[in-house]
């Protein structure tokens, strides 16, 4: 899911290892929980109770009545948008590049599915700097990345209410919201400060210079994919990536990060204690104070990984803060971009980082679900009191 390696993808491996490469950002993208009870409803035409629980809770579901419709739902919505963008690659792969029929279609397929599940994989020893500054393969990937960083639960709703954005739930919208947001202030920074950098954005047509900015930007949330040199980047491109890449995208989707909406309600939450408001509001709707305690816990054990991951590296290894911080925020926002130092780390260092992405990849859903289904009611409450805050 991930996409941070040590070995070149594309002449490493043989071709069954690509497959299972595959097969893995498949499952991976779905979610091993969802995936599972997926294969129970398919399989076995039956789901238990606390899968259905946990499921409906990571998938953002009100209900568990319907899980069945939902999980099959998922499945269609994901496999029909990985088909159209693997169809016009591999058009665009067989047309303008004379890729054999085969070929095309099997680079089509791999880079459909590394990007709607947000894992970065290429087929290519320069991931996509060779096409730079085609937009008929970065939009279409671009668009794939999107819809799968954007969540199962809001694809879902917009194909049952598209006409009806009053109906929508708070979380569609903040995700909606969130992304064109932070796709803008992405495109906005990255194309800005790498404009006149020979190598990246400098060397390029304004039009080039467009969708490769754009590309990064979109990338730059959980993809992993890039279409010019990181490491070439400015210091100050990586840590504005490295601020987008520790948000992320949508619960419940393919991408990783701490996730748009955490980010928002914590936002609504300063503004309504700067407003000095005894309540969080949020398009017109009452935030429940149980969600603020959520996001305040995602947020800050998260950034607790990434501190504590940074700083291990800066002890163990040579290289710098900028550089191991985007190394560690890469990995567990299951990114994927590098400085390129990914393979210098000493052995230590990337066991530390597969554990980081692992945490990364499983740890906020599964606190995120922990949280909401866990209550515990006390008959007592203790005195109040107040510490200096500031």
């Amino acid at each position: 899911m991930t996409g941070l390696i040590v070995v070149d993808t594309a002449t490493y491996w043989s071709g069954f290892g690509k497959v299972v490469i595959l097969g893995l950002i498949e499952v991976g993208g779905l979610g091993v929980m969802t995936f599972a009870s997926l294969l129970g409803v398919l399989v076995a035409h039956k789901l238990g109770f606390r899968s259905r629980m946990v499921t409906s809770v990571s998938l953002g579901t009100v209900s568990m009545a319907d899980l069945r419709a939902v999980l099959l739902g998922v499945a269609k919505v994901a496999l029909s948008i990985q088909a159209v963008i693997a169809a016009v690659l591999a058009l665009r792969f067989a047309l303008t590049y004379d890729y054999p029929p085969g070929r095309a279609l099997w680079h089509g397929v791999f880079h459909a599915v590394s990007a709607f599940n947000n894992a970065g994989f290429a087929l290519y020893s320069d991931n996509l700097m060779g096409f730079v500054e085609d937009p008929w393969v970065c939009l279409p990937m671009a668009a794939a990345v999107i819809l799968g960083g954007i969540g199962f639960p809001v694809i879902l709703e917009l194909r049952r209410h598209y006409r009806l954005p009053r109906t929508w739930s708070m979380n569609t919208k903040l995700v909606l919201v969130g992304t064109a947001v932070l796709l803008v202030v992405s495109f906005t920074t990255i194309t800005a400060l790498e404009w006149g950098n020979p190598a990246t954005l400098g060397s390029l047509t304004w039009q080039g210079k467009l969708l490769a900015g754009f590309f990064a930007a979109v990338v730059a949330r959980t993809a992993g994919f890039n279409s010019v040199n990181v490491a070439e980047m400015n210091t100050q491109t990586w840590f504005a990536q490295d601020v987008f890449m520790f948000i992320g995208a949508g619960p419940a989707g393919t991408a990783g990060g701490i996730k748009i909406t955490t980010v928002a309600v914590l936002f609504f939450i300063i503004i309504a204690e700067l407003r000095g408001e005894t309540a969080v509001n949020i398009f017109g709707k009452r935030l429940a104070r149980s969600v603020h305690r959520e996001a305040l816990t995602v947020a800050l054990l998260s950034a607790t990984v990434v501190v504590t991951g940074t700083w291990a590296l800066l002890i163990t290894t040579a290289f710098t803060l900028d550089q191991l911080l985007f190394e560690v925020i890469s990995a567990f926002g299951t990114v994927g971009l590098s400085t390129g130092i990914t393979h210098l780390l000493p052995d230590g260092g990337q066991v530390l980082l597969v554990l980081i992405m692992f945490i990364g990849r499983v740890g906020p859903i599964t606190l995120g679900t922990a949280l909401a289904m866990r209550t515990r009611k006390l008959m007592y409450e203790l005195p109040k009191e107040r510490p200096l805050i500031g």
